[in-house]
C-alpha cells in the first residue's frame, strides 16, 4: 500500500467537449487527439500556477504516444510512460514515492468520434489485441457492448435486477449533468424515458451506452509538500488498490460468473484499510461507467450496499441529485463526456475543492473512485 497522502492533485484541464461535439455532428475535426491533449494541458497548467519546467513527469493516456506527445508539450522529463486514467495516477504516486519524480503531468486526448473510431464489428478497433475480440468473433461478438449485454443478462437472472432498476443509473446521472455546463447530454429523463429507449444490444438500451465524443483531459500531480506549497487547495490522493482476475481473464468468466465481485471485494479492503476509512466515509463515488451496469456491479462490489441489493439501494436511497449517495456527478460517461475514465478525475477534484457549482455535495471530505475492467479491479481514494 501507497504511504498515505505521499501525493495530490495541484492541477486539472479539460477541453470544450460539450462545444466540440456539436462541431464534430457537423462533420467539423477541431483537432487530433495530441491537440486536444495539448488544450487540456495547458489549462491544467494555468490552473496550478506552475512553469513548465517545473514538471519532471509525463503519463499519457494510450490514445497518444509519449514521445510525441511530450514533444508538442515541449516537456523534457526523466521519467514517464502511458497509461489508462486509474493506473496513470497509480503509476504517477509510485514515481513520486520512490524519488523517480516529483510533478507528474498526466495527459490525455482522444478524437474517437471525428476519427470514426470502431468499437464494434469486424474493424473494431483493438480486435487484434483483445484476446476476447479473437476468440468470439466468429459469433459475430465484437463488441464492449455485445459482452456487457451478456453479462447484465446474467447478473439479471441471478441477483433479481429488473430493467426499471437499472434505469436508475442512466436517470440518476442525467440529474447530475443537468447542472453541468461542461456536460454533453443536459436535458433530465425519467425512467419511462430509459425502458422506452431502443435496444441497442438486449437487454442494454441506448442510455445504458456511453458517449463517442472528442476530447482531452490533463491533471498535474505533485510530492505532498510541494503541492501544498503550490496550491492552495491540493486533493490527496488518501490511498490505492487493486486487484486482478486473471483466471479466465480471455474469455467472458469473470464477467459473467461473478462479476468482478471478488476482485471488487478484495480491492475495497486494500483500499479503505489503507485509508483507514468505509463505504460510509465516503461523500462522492465516481464510477468507471462504459455502460451502465458497473454501478450496481460496484455499489455491491464495494460494500455499499448488500450483494443483490443494488437496485434496491438505487430505488430507495438513491444516486443521483438529493440522493444517499451521489454517484457520478458530472454525468459519468453516460451523459457528460466519454473520457475513459479521465473525467471521473476531475470530477473528484471539482467535489473536494468545493468548486462544482451547482452539482456541489456539500461539505465533500472523501471520493471513491472505482474502475473494473475485465477482472481487474482498481480503486482510488481522493481527499481534501
Amino acid at each position: 500500500m501507497t504511504t498515505k497522502r505521499a501525493a495530490a492533485i495541484v492541477g486539472i484541464g479539460q477541453t470544450d467537449w460539450r462545444g466540440d461535439y456539436e462541431k464534430t455532428k457537423k462533420g467539423e475535426h477541431p483537432a487530433d487527439s495530441n491537440g486536444y491533449g495539448a488544450r487540456a494541458f495547458k489549462e491544467a497548467l494555468r490552473d496550478a500556477g506552475i512553469k513548465r519546467d517545473d514538471i519532471d513527469g509525463l503519463i499519457v493516456g494510450p490514445t497518444t504516444a509519449y514521445e510525441r506527445m511530450g514533444e508538442i508539450l515541449g516537456l523534457d522529463v526523466r521519467w514517464g510512460g502511458q497509461a489508462d486514467a486509474v493506473q496513470a495516477m497509480m503509476q504517477a504516486v509510485m514515481a513520486i514515492e520512490t524519488g523517480m519524480a516529483e510533478v507528474v503531468a498526466l495527459v490525455y486526448g482522444n478524437n474517437q468520434r471525428s476519427g470514426g473510431t470502431q468499437y464494434g464489428g469486424p474493424d473494431a478497433s483493438g480486435a487484434a489485441s483483445f484476446l476476447s475480440y479473437v476468440y468470439h468473433a466468429p459469433w459475430g461478438l465484437t463488441s464492449q457492448g455485445a459482452l456487457y449485454a451478456m453479462m447484465l443478462r446474467a447478473y439479471q437472472h441471478e441477483r433479481g435486477l429488473t430493467e426499471r432498476q437499472m434505469g436508475e443509473v442512466a436517470v440518476a446521472q442525467r440529474g447530475w449533468s443537468s447542472m453541468n455546463p461542461r456536460a454533453i447530454m443536459q436535458e433530465k429523463i425519467t425512467v419511462d424515458d430509459y425502458v422506452n429507449s431502443r435496444l441497442v444490444c438486449e437487454p442494454l438500451h441506448l442510455l445504458d451506452y456511453c458517449l463517442i465524443n472528442d476530447g482531452g483531459v490533463a491533471l498535474i500531480v505533485a510530492e505532498a509538500s510541494r503541492a501544498k506549497k503550490i496550491s492552495s487547495h491540493p486533493v490527496f490522493i488518501e490511498a490505492l488498490g487493486r486487484s486482478d482476475l486473471n483466471k479466465g481473464a480471455t474469455t467472458l468468466e469473470p464477467r459473467l460468473t461473478n462479476f468482478y465481485l471478488p476482485a471488487q471485494q478484495q480491492c475495497a479492503q486494500q483500499v479503505f484499510n489503507a485509508a483507514g476509512l468505509g463505504p460510509q466515509d465516503m461523500d462522492v463515488a465516481q464510477i468507471y461507467d462504459s455502460f451502465s451496469v458497473h454501478v450496481p456491479l460496484a455499489l455491491e462490489g464495494y460494500g455499499y450496499c448488500a450483494v443483490g441489493d443494488a437496485g434496491k439501494f438505487m430505488v430507495e436511497q438513491g444516486i443521483g441529485p438529493g440522493g444517499a449517495l451521489p454517484v457520478n456527478t458530472s454525468g459519468g460517461h453516460l451523459s457528460d463526456s466519454y473520457m475513459q475514465g479521465w473525467n471521473h478525475q476531475i470530477e473528484a477534484v471539482r467535489q473536494l475543492r468545493g468548486t462544482a457549482d451547482k452539482r456541489q455535495v456539500e461539505n465533500c471530505r472523501y471520493v471513491h473512485y472505482s474502475s473494473d475492467v475485465a477482472g481487474k479491479a482498481m480503486s482510488i481514494i481522493y481527499g481534501r
